[in-house]
C-alpha cells in the first residue's frame, strides 16, 4: 500500500475531521505501521499533539481511523512530521530484503513494525523486522532519500542478555 492512501483513509474519517475542528494547532508526531507477513493482521496508527494541553491521541486506522488517547506522561514534546511523503510500502519491504540478502541474512520476515518519527530535522523509520528463529534486525530509513541509515542483526536471546545485565 502506499503511504498517501492511508493518509487520505485518516482525512476522510470522521472522528478525524472532528477532531481537527476542535483541535486546529495538532499536529502529526508520529505513526506507527505493522505489517504482519504471517496472519496479515496490519495495523496503521496516526499520532497526533495538541502542545497547550501536552495530549496525544492515536488514531487507529484498523478500527476505523478509532480515536485514543495515549498518555504522554513526562515526554519531551514531540516534534512536527510531515505527511506530504509518497512511497509504497513494498518498497520499504524490498529495500530490506535487499540487505538482508547483502548481510547474508537467509530468514523469513514475519513481522515489520516502522515508527514514522522525525529526529534532528528529518522523517525517519525507525523499525524492528522479526525474522524466523527468534531474528530481530534494528533498522533506520530516511524517509527522504528512500535510503537505510542504520541496520543491525539481533536475536531474540541477545536482548534477553542486555535486559537481564540491567538487574
Amino acid at each position: 500500500m502506499n503511504f498517501q492512501f492511508y493518509v487520505e483513509k485518516l482525512k476522510e474519517s470522521d472522528d478525524f475531521k472532528k477532531f481537527t475542528k476542535e483541535n486546529k494547532e495538532a499536529f502529526p508526531c508520529s505513526c506507527f505501521f505493522l505489517i504482519d507477513k504471517e496472519e496479515a493482521k496490519d495495523k496503521q496508527h496516526f499520532d497526533y499533539f495538541i502542545k497547550s494541553s501536552n495530549k496525544m491521541f492515536s488514531f487507529q486506522l484498523e478500527n476505523n481511523a478509532e480515536l485514543t488517547p495515549v498518555d504522554v506522561k513526562d515526554q519531551k514534546v514531540p516534534v512536527k512530521i510531515s505527511l506530504e511523503h509518497d512511497f509504497d510500502f513494498k518498497d520499504i519491504e524490498k529495500m530490506i530484503e535487499k540487505r538482508m540478502e547483502e548481510e547474508k541474512i537467509d530468514k523469513k520476515i514475519q513481522k515489520i513494525l516502522l515508527s514514522l518519527q522525525n529526529v534532528d530535522g528529518r522523517d525517519y523509520f525507525i523499525g524492528t523486522v522479526f525474522i524466523t528463529q527468534f531474528g530481530l534486525i534494528n533498522l533506520t530509513i530516511d524517509i527522504e532519500k528512500m535510503e537505510m541509515k542504520d541496520f543491525k542483526k539481533r536475536t531474540f536471546f541477545d536482548m534477553m542478555n542486555i535486559l537481564g545485565k540491567d538487574k
